[in-house]
């Protein structure tokens, strides 16, 4: 028996993964990303399925973010109707996710019609709400460390990867004729010292790696977040103000609550109230309640008060209630989506409250190029809101600290907890710079053979096992 695999995206690029196993009698993904980031990528979603969609079996995911389940909705419309496997955390935030997603796209073609910017007469969406939740009933939750079958030839195991709750590891082993084969995807891996997240399980063997290198190149910070976070806090405090944190809404916002209610218990910032502004965070905030043996609060969460529940919190479902902010004087912390400030509620508290000298706005998370967020934090004088040129006098802090993502030296960390090496690792997930710098690393100091697929590029895995 033969194994291939090809890369359907998550290749060259940190966005968009999907790479498609084949045994000869099933083929499978894992994977199903959104393109994300550059007009150029984001088209990528609007292309031919690279492969017919009634020859793909079954779906494995890694987690719920969308460069990751963002495609799912788009190859249901086109006719996919197999199981997608995931962790059970995982299948209730995607169900959030890709409702949201399904909402952006049609309110995007909505304004691409109304404003006339579209090369197509009647712009549509990518996909809608209900293509959405179409693909719920496909979901097939799955226990950590619960081996199943997807195929008789094909078993599967969810292991911790510490990224966002129900992140996994997945571990894929393929019976052939003569022997089995270990293929191991790390997905997205989390940080080893997550202060709410298991850190990333330790695979002993594989035969075959796939390894994502988002900070291939990069060394994390050694100051400790907790600590910025506070000054920011009790500075903009004691000018009398109020602060406003952008924030995603999955797992940024989460580590921003636990902090924060530290910071309290603690005394080291003054006890004031906290406004959750963001739907999508209050659902996915309790899901860390429904599924806390994912997570390392689960003893914390019995306590009467713990960092979900406690006398400064409000979390604000209502767009009344969000709007009843813009009026809001004195000392509290709004936290608010979207993290990079290119959209969402958090656009109105930037709108009133920017303007005045002592608020303060802390970003807690990558800005990318051209986004308000970017041009905030570089010290633009003002930043376009609803059409108004919106003057920053509010001071600007920078936390760095939160990511969601292992470092350079993590995801070495990870890969040194394989005692054999494996026959090939694919460095996936990652620009150009960063794969190549975790390749290089991998390569020099544990003897690792590894490759950097191109998109729609193909491999022979194993021929005749």
């Amino acid at each position: 028996m033969n194994v291939t695999a090809k890369f359907l995206g998550g290749s060259g690029v940190v966005t968009g993964s999907k790479y498609l196993i084949d045994i000869g009698e099933f083929e499978f993904l894992v994977d199903c990303g959104l393109f994300q980031g550059p007009k150029a990528l984001r088209q990528q979603n609007w292309d031919k399925f690279p492969m017919p969609v009634s020859d793909l079996e079954a779906i494995i995911l890694t987690h719920a973010h969308l460069d990751h389940i963002g495609y799912l909705p788009k190859l249901v419309k086109q006719g996919f109707n197999g199981p997608i496997y995931c962790t059970e955390a995982t299948a209730e935030l995607a169900k959030i996710l890709l409702l949201d997603s399904g909402k952006l796209q049609e309110e995007e073609a909505e304004y691409a019609r109304k404003k006339g910017y579209s090369k197509h007469e009647n712009p549509q969406p990518l996909y809608t709400m209900e293509d959405a939740e179409a693909v719920f009933p496909l979901l097939s939750p799955q226990p950590f460390e619960s081996t199943f079958e997807i195929h008789p030839r094909i078993k599967v195991t969810y292991f911790h990867a510490g990224h966002i709750l129900g992140a996994a590891i997945v571990k894929v082993v393929i019976q052939g004729d003569h022997q089995s084969k270990k293929l191991v995807f790390s997905g997205d891996l989390g940080r080893y010292k997550d202060p709410i997240l298991y850190p990333p399980s330790r695979i002993p063997k594989a035969d075959i790696v796939w390894i994502e290198s988002t900070y291939g190149d990069r060394k994390a910070t050694e100051q400790k977040p907790e600590e910025e976070l506070a000054r920011a806090i009790r500075e903009t405090f004691d000018r009398g103000g109020l602060v406003i944190i952008p924030a995603f809404a999955v797992g940024r916002t989460q580590l921003l609550m636990y902090h924060i209610y530290q910071l309290m218990e603690k005394g080291k910032i003054p006890k004031a109230p906290v406004f959750v502004d963001s739907p999508m965070a209050i659902d996915a905030t309790r899901l860390y309640l429904d599924f806390h043996t994912d997570h390392r609060l689960t003893a914390m969460l019995e306590e009467e008060h713990h960092p979900f529940k406690h006398p400064q919190l409000r979390y604000f479902q209502k767009q009344e209630q969000s709007m009843s902010l813009n009026e809001f004087r004195g000392n509290a912390i709004i936290i608010s989506a979207s993290g990079m400030a290119t959209g969402g509620r958090v656009l109105h508290h930037l709108f009133h409250h920017l303007p005045h000298e002592k608020n303060g706005v802390i970003m807690v998370g990558f800005q990318a190029e051209e986004t308000r967020g970017r041009r905030i934090l570089e010290g633009e004088p003002s930043v376009r809101i609803y059409g108004n040129e919106v003057p920053v006098r509010a001071k600007v802090y920078t936390v760095e600290g939160l990511s969601a993502h292992a470092d350079q030296d993590e995801l070495m960390d990870w890969a040194e907890g394989f005692c054999e090496k494996p026959k090939m690792t694919f460095i996936v997930h990652g620009e150009k710079k960063s794969a190549e710098a975790l390749s290089v690393k991998l390569n020099e100091e544990l003897g690792w053979n590894t490759i950097i697929p191109q998109y729609l590029e193909s491999f022979v895995l194993f021929e005749g096992i």
